[in-house]
């Protein structure tokens, strides 16, 4: 059974996986803030629907509880975000 998700949320999905990788926990809204470069109800919303849709776990209320549910293999590459001013 393959998973379907958006572009978007297949960034975000790989930023987590990243980002637990890296550090050996789970991102903090934060931490997507930084790297997306977005309002913090877009992150809010987005880490809400990657859980709605099954394709997260997490508890709501605490800090860096989120686990992937989708495989790794799964998952896109995780994109460089472009920042307009600078173009890198």
């Amino acid at each position: 059974m393959s998973i379907t998700f958006t572009a978007t949320q297949g960034q975000y999905l790989a930023f987590i996986h990243a980002y637990t990788t890296l550090h050996r926990r789970a991102p903090a809204e934060s931490d997507f803030l930084e790297f997306f470069r977005v309002t913090p109800p877009t992150v809010h919303r987005m880490i809400v629907t990657l859980h709605e849709r099954g394709l997260i776990e997490r508890v709501p209320g605490q800090p860096r509880s989120i686990t992937l549910v989708v495989p790794p293999d799964e998952l896109p590459p995780l994109q460089s975000i472009k920042i307009p001013a600078t173009g890198y």
